[in-house]
């Protein structure tokens, strides 16, 4: 399988350079490395920046998690080169990855399980972690986002390509800005269309929020506090409009439903189930 791997980066070069290179170390015979510049300062570009999103909305706000990836996404498909690729490693530049092959382990987990869409390396501090001794790779209904591998066929099989801005729609809805319920959201979908998400303790990454924390005047961003406020705020007006749930234990009953469906239209997968 052949992997293209796509980093956010913000006005962090060193901080991205770091993953870049660590990958190239250990990954660079699987994966293309791709490099969304979310409104970065000129001056503040990684070395391995491969787009620049510098209209003036993205240069204000930035462009988070869902339109800086379905950016990079719908460049490689606009590009002409989506089908290159067998599966998506979505990256925030703050993942910290263990001193060894990622993306190898990755994608052996992922052949091993033909109706795993979304792949996640699990951390150390999550709770999930305590699950995966006996089975080193099981099925959930909620993974945080910091570190996707997503099968290309999954992402085809849900994704809008095309349209005037398509970092708002190719995969993530853009309209809820700060992400808050967009991993459910996209697990639901996985789901509903028959793949399943899925974390795997084959290898681990960890995330550095010290960034958010020390670093929020260079990012150009809110304090870590005012930002995670507006994060929950926001969030739970997109899902009130979109979804009419209000709160986030709604959408995990939601995503919860089609997970019990999936099982049941695939007992092979059962043995994998929480």
């Amino acid at each position: 399988m052949k992997v293209a791997t796509i980093i956010l980066n913000r006005n962090l070069p060193d901080v991205t350079d770091r993953l870049c290179e660590h990958l190239e170390t250990y990954d660079a015979d699987l994966t293309d490395i791709f490099v969304v510049e979310a409104g970065s300062d000129e001056h503040m570009l990684s070395r391995h920046t491969t787009w620049h999103a510098n209209w003036p909305k993205a240069c204000a706000e930035g462009l988070r998690y869902g339109r800086g990836m379905n950016y990079g996404l719908s460049r490689i498909w606009a590009e002409g080169r989506f089908t290159e690729y067998d599966a998506y490693f979505l990256l925030t530049n703050d993942t910290e990855l263990q001193a060894r092959p990622t993306v190898a382990p990755l994608v052996a987990e992922l052949q091993r399980h033909p109706r795993v869409g979304i792949l996640s390396p699990c951390s150390r501090e999550w709770g999930e972690f305590q699950l995966l001794q006996e089975k080193p790779t099981r099925y959930f209904w909620f993974i945080h986002n910091n570190a996707y591998l997503l099968r290309r066929a999954f992402i085809e099989d849900i994704c809008t390509p095309g349209g005037t801005a398509p970092h708002m729609n190719f995969l993530f809805d853009g309209t809820n800005f700060r992400g808050y319920g967009q991993e459910s959201e996209l697990i639901a979908k996985a789901y509903a269309n028959n793949w399943a998400a899925a974390i795997t303790s084959c290898v681990t990454a960890e995330e550095n929020t010290s960034h958010l924390l020390h670093k929020a005047d260079l990012i150009r961003t809110e304090s870590f506090e005012e930002n995670r406020r507006l994060y929950i705020e926001e969030g739970l007006r997109w899902m009130r409009e979109k979804y009419g749930f209000n709160n986030r234990w709604s959408l995990q009953q939601y995503v919860k439903n089609f997970y019990e469906l999936f099982f049941a239209f695939n007992p092979e997968c059962e043995p994998y189930k929480i």
